[in-house]
């Protein structure tokens, strides 16, 4: 590549950032680090009764977490309006661009005729050859006046795509398409054509879901004098279980949701990289700055990708084992806090580290800590889960002799293993430590449950055997 690479990410604040997007984001800073290029964020809210100022910041935000950090001001589209309307201006004034004058009611009359016809939606370019005299008479009816973009009759538009090839299509079966809207705020092809003009922007990643939008745009930046064309790269679509599109039904799709459910931004970009995507050497454990390094568009998959919430979990798991305890725990403490108020520091940094290596995510892992962080008279066991006591094998002589083990044993984790006293009433110890499970932590499965007795202390396990034991009889 000769010339800086320059790529843009360009959201509208509509609401909160769908994973699709991030996806989309993340490859553009991918491709622009590993070419030594910049990654700018462009807000795209020229769409004002739908755009709202705290989506604009939500998205930076989001950005900042997952460390998909833009190399300049951030753009926002609503305070370039006078310079669409100069651009539209010009294609206006060099017979590029015409106003038209129909209502909503006549282009969907327009529509049924040509569908009527066997023939694609769109303008039949009726407005095209209007006289100043016939303009100005559908002017004074006070009908809406918009602006639209001529097409070319005939020939083709092309592109080479990085991701698909060479994509072209007819001229002919694109009409003439509206630019500025009646109430003078511009649509989507005249704003992004523009600016990315102004920005430099030298290559467009985005989801191929706007690749028809390609010839349109291309042929606004020739018609407002460029000679250089971007590159294009259009990902493949992330779909859900079934195949549909990735969806609120699938579980949570907003980016915002997987940060508050304690997944890492570590685990969410490693894994949203791997959508439409691999490296050479097959790895699917990746630091940002390795995925950097061997980001490539060639290797980059035409076939839709589907989101694996297992895998993302998998992947999730392993981020969170890598982490330093000091820095897992400054992760959750917000969490829990959120959850329990204050805490005992040690009590939270000994449940943390014996929780770490099988938690999935840290909302995971601070609900498992519940047990610890209340009282015995406000510790409940849901019915559920009390069917597993009630209905293990000779579970009255097994809390009895749990009870006098930890008694008098010395308050250690191996002094504490209840396995020895299982297996001497003859039990199998995997089928009474799910009763035991439930007595201590509430649930039949959490933390490893003789770290979980030793940071309980000795009185509130007790008094929590003790109780269940009543419970029973």
């Amino acid at each position: 590549m000769t010339d800086p690479v320059r790529v843009r990410f360009s959201p509208a604040p509509t609401g909160t950032l769908h994973v699709g997007s991030v996806r989309t984001a993340l490859f553009n800073f991918l491709f622009a680090r590993h070419h030594g290029g910049e990654f700018l964020l462009r807000i795209e809210d020229t769409d004002t009764a739908r755009s709202r100022a705290e989506w604009a910041v939500g998205i930076e935000e989001i950005l900042d977490w997952l460390g998909l950090v833009s190399d300049g001001e951030t753009v926002h589209q609503s305070s370039r309006f006078d310079r669409y309307r100069e651009a539209a201006a010009t294609l206006l004034e060099a017979g590029l661009a015409y106003e038209c004058f129909e209502t909503p009611e006549e282009l969907e009359a327009m529509n049924a005729d040509r569908r009527a016809r066997k023939l694609p939606p769109g303008y039949d370019g009726r407005g095209r050859d209007l006289t100043s005299a016939e303009r100005e008479a559908l002017r004074a009816e006070g009908r809406p006046v918009s602006l639209r973009f001529r097409t070319p009759d005939s020939g083709e538009s092309r592109f080479d795509d990085l991701v698909r090839g060479e994509v072209a299509v007819d001229w002919s079966t694109i009409s003439d398409f509206v630019i500025m809207r009646g109430d003078g705020t511009p649509v989507f092809y005249l704003a992004n054509a523009v600016d990315d003009l102004d920005m430099g922007i030298t290559h467009v990643i985005r989801g191929e879901d706007l690749i028809d939008s390609t010839h349109r745009v291309l042929a606004l930046r020739a018609a407002l004098g460029s000679s250089t064309r971007q590159q294009f790269a259009h990902l493949p679509l992330i779909l859900g279980e079934g195949g549909g599109k990735l969806s609120k039904r699938h579980g949570a799709v907003a980016t915002e949701d997987f940060r508050s459910r304690g997944y890492l931004a570590e685990g969410l970009t490693n894994y949203l990289a791997l959508l439409g995507w691999a490296p050479n050497d097959g790895r699917e454990i990746l630091s940002l700055d390795e995925l950097v390094a061997e980001f490539d568009l060639g290797r980059v998959t035409h076939s839709a990708a589907r989101f694996d919430y297992k895998k993302l979990d998998w992947v999730n798991a392993d981020w969170i084992r890598r982490l330093p305890l000091d820095e897992l725990l400054a992760r959750i403490e917000p969490f829990v806090r959120a959850r329990y108020g204050e805490v005992d520091v040690a009590t939270l940094r000994g449940a943390t580290a014996v929780g770490q290596p099988r938690a999935v995510t840290l909302v995971a892992l601070a609900d498992q800590m519940d047990f610890l962080f209340v009282g015995n008279e406000a510790f409940e066991i849901a019915p559920d889960a009390w069917s597993v006591v009630d209905e293990a094998e000779r579970v009255v002589e097994v809390l009895d002799g749990v009870i006098d083990h930890l008694e008098t044993c010395e308050w250690t984790r191996d002094a504490i293993d209840l396995r020895g006293v299982i297996t001497e009433l003859g039990l199998k110890p995997a089928k009474a430590m799910k009763a035991l499970y439930v007595v201590v932590e509430g649930r039949a499965a959490g933390l490893p449950l003789f770290e979980a007795i030793e940071m309980l202390g000795r009185e509130r396990s007790l008094d929590r055997l003790r109780g269940a034991r009543q419970r029973l009889t």
